[in-house]
């Protein structure tokens, strides 16, 4: 089951999600994750969601302020997902400044 979360066509399909995103099992920083799972829901929801969430927000911002050259190194058809475990993730990102 966990698996399959976040990836309900209803909840993350074309109707939900940004002009030109991606389907549900693809990554799509634009989208609404309001409804995201990530971290729980209701009474077993994460308590340090809101930490998380406001530590990549820093981290990414201050990446991008410092390294502004930043790019891929590789087109992006070529970046390697794993969704063999229970994280769905990049296996490497590879990146050039």
């Amino acid at each position: 089951m966990l698996s399959t979360a976040n990836r309900q066509p209803e909840l993350f399909g074309p109707e939900a999600r940004s002009e030109g995103a991606a389907c549900p099992a693809e990554p799509d920083v634009t989208r609404d994750a309001r409804r995201h799972v990530a971290f729980g829901h209701g009474v077993h929801q994460c308590l340090g969601h809101t930490l998380a969430r406001v530590e990549l927000q820093i981290v990414l911002e201050t990446v991008l302020r410092r390294l502004p050259e930043l790019r891929l190194a590789v087109p992006e058809e070529q970046l390697v997902f794993q969704r063999d475990t229970i994280v769905y993730r990049l296996r490497e990102l590879p990146v050039t400044w």
